[in-house]
């Protein structure tokens, strides 16, 4: 029986990890089957209180930390939480595996919100692109459209306009209210960069006898492009657990909806900014909870 198990292996669940670890609590990371959700995929992280590295280089640093506390990480999912009479729970895992443990911490971050148009899923993988650091090198030397106009947009669209030929961003409102104004002073010195507002698509498809994709917009405009590159905002990473556990529309959930001895943290929280700081934060907070429940329980 395990002190706790920490579903997710970003900010919030390694420092989490680290929290419970020197707290001297048997300690489990749930990984999935990638390390540091989406902090991994950030090429240059700059807005982390002193780090000045890569998503992948913080998120290697924090799994040594927490590891160095004793705590073990597992690349393996969970698939149901299991509620027992005891008021222990039991995690099932995607590998087989069923761990008993006394507490949990919910730390399975979110995932980049899909694009509900025609195509959007056809395209899926043959130009069309959630990721800007993972599938941006295809496109060196290529014409990219960006779709989003909130701080993950415009530094994907930074990102690729040092690979990519031209960049356009497709965005919906007249300007980025959303962005950081230091993102939004870069793009507009990017001469390869340009910004469509008041514009949104409705359906992709192939140009005929031609590798390029054909972006329509609600207009009826037609944008040709090699690549479409979406980050429209996100989803928790939620499906896994029971309707018992209310959530919102974008699939967080509130601390105060949870039972005894389940903890939350990072993206998965309601109503906190989606920041690798605020992540740490709700790390800890969800830690010390956990720490303070079961030792209620000794």
């Amino acid at each position: 029986m395990l002190d706790v198990i920490i579903l997710g292996s970003g900010p919030a669940g390694l420092t989490a990890a680290i929290y419970c670890g020197r707290a001297n609590k048997s300690t489990l990371v749930l990984a999935g089957d990638s390390l540091g959700g989406q902090t991994a995929e950030i090429a240059k992280l700059e807005n982390y209180p002193g780090w000045a590295g890569s998503g992948m280089e913080l998120i290697q640093f924090m799994k040594k930390q927490a590891e160095s506390f004793n705590a073990k990480v597992e690349f393996t999912s969970a698939t149901d939480i299991k509620f027992n009479d005891d008021g222990t729970f039991t995690v099932v895992c995607d590998n087989g595996k069923k761990l008993d443990t006394k507490s949990v911490i919910l730390a399975t971050g979110a995932r980049a919100r899909r694009l509900e148009i025609d195509g959007a899923r056809e395209f899926f993988g043959k130009g069309v692109s959630y990721c800007a650091t993972c599938d941006g090198f295809f496109y060196s030397g290529k014409d990219v459209l960006v779709m989003g106009g909130g701080n993950s947009a415009l530094n994907d669209a930074l990102y690729l306009s040092d690979i990519a030929k031209n960049v356009k961003i497709v965005y919906r409102k007249s300007e980025f209210f959303r962005a950081e104004a230091v993102l939004r002073d870069r793009v507009a010195a990017k001469e390869n960069i340009e910004c469509l507002f008041n514009t949104d698509l409705k359906s992709i498809s192939a140009k005929p006898d031609s590798d390029k994709l054909i972006a329509t917009t609600l207009n009826d405009e037609q944008i040709e492009c090699d690549g479409i590159f979406v980050a429209i905002g996100h989803e928790a990473n939620t499906d896994y657990l029971t309707e018992s556990i209310k959530r919102d529309d974008l699939g967080r959930i509130a601390p105060d909806v949870l039972p005894n001895g389940m903890f939350v943290a990072g993206d998965v929280e309601s109503n906190i900014k989606m920041q690798i700081a605020t992540a740490v934060g709700t790390g800890c907070s969800a830690a010390m909870d956990a720490i303070a429940y079961l030792n209620s329980r000794n």
